[in-house]
């Protein structure tokens, strides 16, 4: 690893006591990081304080008092302004940025830590604030692979810390993707709960079983992810024709209790256009062929 930097030095400061960056701050303390917080509300470390935290007094001596930085703040623009005064007190230090935004606000700002001779992985925390710092927490942090190994025990006091590759903009390519899967899911499961609310089912029974099936969903989305790779579409899951009749069912059932339609018809408007794209014969992994490509089908 570069002498540049300092690793392995188990201290963090963590800018920016929002709800998420408290959370963040409790877990390091937990894991026996020694830990710095600063906040531009200065009572909102009191509490951390109480803990074990050490309180900064600016941003200044929060940078200089830990080999990571870790900033949690609304928007980049932020970041960026709150750190530049101090960008010289980086240099040697790996700046770690937890702000949701889009990859090229991340590879700019990456680039602006290199600048300043600082080390820098972008980062996204994907399971809110409930679960950081077990074991089920997931969070992704993208950038220099040096930065990553050199603090991942750090790091891992948060939770299941993964590295997604040296770009530094995949964090958040995989936060926003893997923010629009969890609300697919979830939407259709708000769909499905008032599905069965309709026969008066109880809502935690349907959950045990629903979730009880997950595990067949999950598994489909590894083997599908395959097949949208090779651009081959098996149809051992059944065609799209065949999901597309089903979803229709699904429509009917949702009209006749009474209820809204609206993800189902756009499940359903889904697979009509994979059919009409010349896809009805195959696989319902096609779908994501048409999302990608538009309705036009191209095959070699």
């Amino acid at each position: 690893m570069s002498e540049n930097f300092m690793y392995d030095g188990g201290t963090v400061s963590v800018i920016g006591l929002g709800h998420m960056g408290t959370r963040l701050a409790q877990a390091f303390l937990a894991g026996g990081v020694s830990t710095t917080v600063w906040n531009r509300t200065a009572a909102k470390a009191d509490a951390l304080a109480a803990r074990g935290a050490k309180r900064a007094t600016t941003v200044a001596e929060a940078v200089s008092s830990a080999s990571v930085v870790v900033v949690c703040l609304p928007e980049y623009d932020t970041v960026r302004a709150l750190l530049e005064p101090v960008g010289p007190d980086l240099a040697g230090r790996v700046l770690v940025n937890l702000t949701s935004g889009t990859p090229e606000s991340a590879r700019l700002m990456s680039r602006w830590a290199a600048d300043h001779g600082a080390g820098y992985l972008d980062g996204a925390a994907m399971s809110g604030t409930r679960l950081v710092g077990g074991p089920d927490a997931l969070f992704v942090f993208s950038g220099a692979a040096e930065a990553f190994a050199g603090h991942r025990t750090t790091l891992v006091s948060l939770g299941n810390a993964v590295h997604l590759g040296d770009d530094p903009g995949l964090a958040a390519v995989y936060d926003t993707a893997l923010f629009g899967l969890a609300w697919g899911a979830l939407a259709g499961f708000y769909h499905a709960l008032s599905l069965v609310g309709v026969e008066d089912v109880d809502p935690a029974a349907f959950a045990e079983v629903a979730a009880g099936h997950m595990p067949y969903v999950t598994s489909l989305m590894t083997d599908h992810a395959r097949q949208v790779q090779q651009d081959r579409y098996p149809a051992d899951d059944g065609t799209v024709q065949v999901h597309a009749a089903a979803m229709q069912h699904l429509v009917d059932a949702s009209l006749a209790g009474g209820l809204r339609t609206d993800v189902p018809e756009l499940m359903r408007s889904l697979l009509e256009r994979a059919e009409a794209a010349g896809h009805g014969a195959d696989g319902m992994a096609a779908v994501a062929r048409t999302i990608r490509y538009g309705a036009q089908r191209v095959r070699d």
